[in-house]
């Protein structure tokens, strides 16, 4: 029977061995399916597996002479084997070897990265427990709007990249079929029957309807549930770069010691992981555009796509492995500064208080909105063009005091009173869990 696969790190997934060795496994559960259909005996059967194997550097030097991969590499297992290796490769094409050899490379990646959304899904949710409740400024526009606070910033992250690792299961579970059909899929030289035996013995389900190859909507399926994760990594990394500027500072990426910022200038401590997985999130999003790309290929196929996934699936596999172990480590090391947050809050005066005035002038006063807008508009201008606290003013007001006493003052201008729906939607964002 085929070993059992062990989880390597993701670069070594991808090296030529690991591709040659994914092809090998696929033809020898094709030899498996032929010998359980009585057609290979059952003494050549265990000649085969006991000797399939090849040496790398006998497969490229074959191919050098033949410009053909799959046929270097039969060469190079055909020696190790001997005459029972007339077996290998019976009724096939390369692209059954091929595709389902990727099919098995492209779950064992899959589980890698799910692995990794699982460890930073862990991480945003003890976030946004521990900082459930710590008020800070909601910005729309880049502008102050109205305080949330920075649990709720996290469990929106948190509820994101579970979309984000629901899409991608969903897009593992798509690609995780197999093709044994032959030339273009009728199976003129093999059966359903040994199909399906092949695709048991992998752990893959059979492609309904095959040509010469698995069609590639799988594949930009997958590729491209892989671009929008990155797209969620990137909005994250804005999130932490635009919260570290000077200005704002409400967090700060981790800075070892001995760590240097700038060449120039010894003070800087700069959002460099941030800054470079927002790069590597454009690479991912370009790779989906090539996988795309190549869903339309000549007839029953062509050679056009190959080229493409050689270089897309290590690639991107790779970086997502990369950018959500590099946001993990981020995030876990992450410096929060909730006085800033605090200090925060009042540089706009009290502004964000506006919206509560105006709902009161209209709902307890009676006011038409416009009316109501309009004069809590007046006074959150002058507050913003003098500098003047907000509630000072409107406190101040002979309009404001007529319609409201100091006790419901005192309500309207309460920051936590924003926060009074935020257990309410850990629970909901949670899925009932204890908040």
């Amino acid at each position: 029977m085929i070993e059992r696969y062990t989880r390597p790190a993701m670069g070594a997934l991808w090296t030529l061995r690991r591709r040659l060795d994914a092809w090998l496994e696929v033809e020898l559960a094709v030899c498996e399916a032929w010998t359980r259909l009585g057609v290979i005996d059952s003494h050549s059967m265990a000649e085969i597996r006991a000797k399939a194997d090849f040496d790398v550097e006998r497969v490229l030097a074959v191919e050098e002479e033949t410009r053909h991969d799959v046929i270097a590499f039969l060469t190079a297992v055909e020696e190790k084997v001997g005459p029972a290796a007339r077996f290998i490769h019976l009724g096939c094409t390369s692209s059954d070897i091929v595709d389902t050899a990727n099919a098995l490379l492209l779950v064992r990646a899959g589980a890698i990265i799910l692995e990794d959304f699982e460890t930073l899904l862990s991480t945003l949710k003890t976030m946004a427990l521990k900082y459930k409740g710590q008020l800070t400024m909601g910005r729309t526009h880049g502008v102050h709007a109205e305080p949330t606070s920075f649990g709720l910033k996290m469990l929106g992250f948190y509820a994101e990249f579970t979309r984000h690792r629901d899409r991608f299961k969903r897009a593992v579970d798509n690609v995780r079929v197999g093709k044994i059909s032959g030339a273009v899929g009728t199976y003129t030289m093999l059966t359903p029957e040994v199909e399906r035996l092949s695709c048991e013995i992998l752990g893959l389900d059979v492609d309904p309807v095959s040509t010469q190859i698995i069609q590639r909507d799988r594949y930009a399926e997958y590729f491209t549930t892989l671009a929008v994760a990155a797209g969620g990594v990137e909005r994250l990394c804005v999130e932490l770069r635009h919260l570290q500027r000077t200005e704002v500072l409400e967090v700060e990426e981790g800075f070892a010691k001995g760590q240097k910022g700038s060449s120039a200038m010894p003070h800087k401590r700069n959002p460099i992981s941030a800054e470079n997985m927002a790069g590597l999130a454009r690479l991912i999003r370009g790779n989906s555009l090539a996988a795309m790309e190549n869903m339309a290929l000549w007839h029953e196929r062509d050679i056009s796509h190959s080229s493409v996934e050689r270089v897309i699936m290590p690639d991107s596999t790779i970086l997502m492995d990369y950018a959500l172990a590099r946001l993990n480590s981020l995030m876990s090391n992450l410096r929060v500064l909730p006085e800033n947050m605090e200090r925060n809050l009042m540089r706009s005066y009290g502004l964000f208080f506006s919206q509560r005035v105006l709902l009161a002038l209209v709902e307890e006063a009676g006011l038409p909105r416009q009316e109501a807008y309009e004069r809590v508009q007046r006074l959150a201008m002058r507050s913003w063009d003098e500098r003047l606290p907000f509630a000072e003013l409107v406190r101040g007001d002979k309009f404001m005091k007529q319609h409201f006493t100091e006790a419901r003052m005192d309500a309207l201008f309460d920051p936590a009173s924003c926060l009074k729906h935020e257990e309410a939607i850990f629970r909901r964002a949670l899925d009932g869990e204890t908040a």
